[in-house]
């Protein structure tokens, strides 16, 4: 069978279902409706993050980007910080103390009268790209530093990485965000990146390392043969897979 027919027959298959993805970051939401296989339906809608702003504000901001954007069955959120049963534990780059306890999947499924879901950001875009196969590791750097890691395809208990110490006294979060790298220029910032996959390295053993986020296109380095620099879209596809397993 050609790769078209098999296109063609996949999308014959594929389930109807469609999935609101949200993408919460540093610096801007994004959102996308989404077929199964992660494919965008229409168009990605995109707005400033209001940083400081108390919780509520954020849902009701995502509501509003959302309004525009074509009917869907579900909604998956990606979320910049730990979260677990539903609610925000951390948000260290949304800098507002109401996140700490915040019901988010509740909120924004009530708001949007639909089913959610909410996992980490990274966790949620490592659903786009891991491909299964033994311990793969993924590394989001944008306004701050996110991880996730997976085993066989699933991801395991999230780990707030980002917030270790990582040098000079300076976790990974300060170290590789947006504001370290305007500070030292992004020559000095790829030089520790380097040194923080090989750390990375050293504490999972991973069988393979997906670089994404914003600033994966400022990557000036050749990099070893099992780590991949993957697009950024990919925090957008992950929500469909986040509705195939019980994270």
């Amino acid at each position: 069978m050609s790769e078209l027919a098999w296109n063609q027959t996949s999308a014959l298959l594929e389930p109807a279902v469609r999935t609101l993805a949200i993408d919460i970051g540093g610096t801007s939401l994004k959102a996308a409706v989404v077929s199964a296989s992660g494919a965008v339906l229409g168009v990605k809608v995109r707005v400033a993050t209001p940083v400081g702003a108390h919780p509520d504000r954020v849902v009701a901001e995502l509501v509003d980007l959302v309004a525009p954007l074509p009917d869907h069955d579900r909604v998956a959120i990606g979320f910049p910080g730990m979260v677990r049963d539903g609610r925000v534990l951390t948000a260290p780059n949304l800098k507002h103390e109401a996140w700490a306890g915040y019901p988010l999947e509740i909120e924004l499924g009530r708001r949007l009268d639909k089913p959610a879901r909410l996992c980490n950001d990274a966790d949620m875009q490592g659903l786009a790209v891991v491909g299964g196969k033994g311990v793969e590791m993924v590394i989001t750097l944008g306004t701050g530093f996110g991880t996730a890691l997976y085993e066989d395809g699933e991801p395991v208990t999230h780990l707030e990485i980002a917030h270790l110490p990582f040098r000079h006294g300076e976790t990974f979060d300060e170290q590789l965000g947006e504001r370290a790298r305007n500070a030292i220029g992004t020559k000095r910032w790829n030089k520790r990146l380097r040194k923080a996959i090989a750390l990375l390295r050293v504490l999972t053993q991973f069988d393979h390392l997906y670089v994404g986020g914003g600033n994966s296109r400022r990557v000036r380095q050749e990099l070893p043969h099992d780590v991949t620099l993957v697009d950024n879209a990919a925090g957008i596809a992950g929500g469909a897979r986040l509705w195939r397993r019980g994270v």
